[in-house]
Formats: C-alpha cells, structure tokens, sequence
C-alpha cells in the first residue's frame, strides 16, 4: 500500500511510520514545514492546504496531528490551541481525501470522548461524555466524518494514554515515582484506561488492512482503578507508592485538566478490535510494565 501520514513526528506517527516501512509499505510524510527529504511534502491547513500530487496514488491517509492535551493547565488560550491543532487541520485533510478519492482514512481521536465513566464500561456503541474533552473530541471525530467523502473509509482512533519507552504519560511519572512521590490521586477508583505504543502500531496496521469503520477504541482489555495502576509503576520501579494525592491538590495544581484527564474515571474497552479477532501483546499492565522496563 501507499499511505500519507500526517504527524509522523510525534510519538505514535514516528512508530507507526517504521513499522508500516518494515512491513513493506511505501509511505510518504505530510509535514508542517519545508520538505527536505524525497519522501515528504508540506502541508499547512491555514493556507495552501494539501498538494494534490501528495495524494497521488495513494491508497490510505493517516492524520495523527494535535497538541498534547496533557503539555500544560487549560486555559482559555490553550484550550484554543488544542481545538486550532485538531479541527482546522483535519477538516482540511479530509476534505483532501475526498477530493484525491482516496479510498481509506484513519483519524486520530481519544478515548475522552467518553467524559467520566465511573464504573460503567464505555464501548463504541456509547455516546459522547461531558467535560471540555468529550467536546473537543466531538468536533474534531465529526471534522473527519463530515469532510472525508462518502465513498471514503473512515476510521477514529480513539486511543487512550499511551504507555511507551520513549516517554509519553511514564515518562513523566517516572521522576515523581522515582523520588517516593508516586501513588493514588484522588479517591484511586476511578478507572484508567491505556495502551502500549507496539500494541497502539500494530492496531493501526490491523485497521488499515481490514474493513472495518467509525469509532475503534484503541485501549487494552486491562482498565484498572488508578490505585491499582500506581502500585504497579511504584512495583515495576520498585519504589513506594504509600503518598495518596487528594483531588483538591490535584485540582489545584492541575486545574480543569487534571480533573478531566486524571480524576475522572476512564473505564474504556476495546469491542471492535476483539470482536474482529485482535490480539494484544499487552493485555494488562503487569506486560505492559514488563515491556516498558525491559
């Protein structure tokens, strides 16, 4: 297959791009500057768009692109930013997809959509949630729904946090857990859902290979209560996690998205991808752990 990536600079797209050219895919980059290399082609969503001859030929687009929810408090200034990075952008790749007839389109997206679980398990045959996030979500699944074309395969990638050797969300647990700092914020029952960066990759490769369509939660089967999951980094690093964080420190420190991101229960299943026969590497967080810190 020929496949455009967009966001292939950031944590998942530079994974993803190595495993679809280790699998023998030829894959071409959209970057968000100039293009220096024979494989890439610039792309900016607020001026000249997509070069239709990025597009040529092209069997599948991936857009991966957004600011990291988690980089920063949410103020009215970086809520913008985290709209502006998300909806823009992928309403003017869809639209490029559309117009070039590519025939497949996997838009990333985030298990937020969902808002606050509690204990119910959120599958994809449940609404959006509440909260900033679930509505950012929205917007930006619908840019891609809406834009794509309707003869155009669309896959969202709601993908939960994801736990990687490179860094992501253990990268910046690792020094608290490191200095005896690490243990449960807030009440510790509300879930947590997750996925390793290989399994995140290679259900990225399952989907561009199957037929499948709409939401998919990318997430493990493994959601824990997040008392649980600290005492396995604290475990895997063989640090104490006695040091319980309550949920007006983490508000205050954190703000609303400490409270969306972190205090609210993420209590997510991945149905589609089992249901069509996936297979997860890291199924809970005792493996996934394991691959993290080997």
């Amino acid at each position: 297959m020929r496949i455009a990536v967009a966001g292939s600079q950031g944590l998942i797209g530079t994974a993803v791009v190595a495993a679809l050219r280790e699998a023998g895919h030829t894959v071409v980059r959209l970057v968000r500057r100039e293009a220096l290399d024979d494989d890439e082609f610039s792309w900016d969503p607020e001026t000249f768009g997509v070069p239709a001859e990025s597009l040529n030929g092209v069997d599948a687009v991936i857009g991966l692109g957004g600011v990291g929810v988690g980089n920063q408090r949410w103020s009215g200034r970086f809520k913008q930013e985290l709209r502006d990075s998300r909806i823009t952008p992928t309403e003017v790749l869809a639209e490029a997809v559309a117009a070039a007839g590519v025939p497949t389109f996997l838009s990333a997206s985030a298990t937020g959509f969902y808002g606050n679980t509690g204990s119910h398990v959120a599958t994809e045959a449940d609404g959006a949630g509440g909260g900033f996030l679930a509505g950012l979500v929205t917007d930006w699944e619908h840019a891609a729904t809406a834009n794509a074309g309707s003869s155009t395969r669309v896959v969202l990638l709601r993908t939960a946090p994801v736990l990687s050797r490179q860094g992501g969300l253990l990268g910046r647990l690792r020094p608290v857990f490191w200095f005896g700092l690490g243990g449960p914020i807030g009440s510790g029952e509300q879930y947590f859902s997750w996925i390793t960066l290989p399994d995140e990759v290679r259900a990225i490769a399952f989907l561009l290979e199957s037929s499948i369509s709409g939401p998919v939660n990318l997430c493990a089967p493994g959601a824990l209560p997040f008392g649980e999951f600290a005492s396995a980094v604290g475990r895997s690093m063989h640090r104490p996690t006695v040091l319980k964080v309550p949920a007006f420190a983490a508000k205050a420190v954190g703000g609303e998205m400490a409270e969306e991101m972190i205090l609210f229960s993420q209590r997510v299943a991945p149905d589609v991808l089992t249901e069509h026969g996936f297979s997860f590497r890291h199924p809970d967080i005792d493996t996934a752990l394991g691959y993290v810190n080997a």
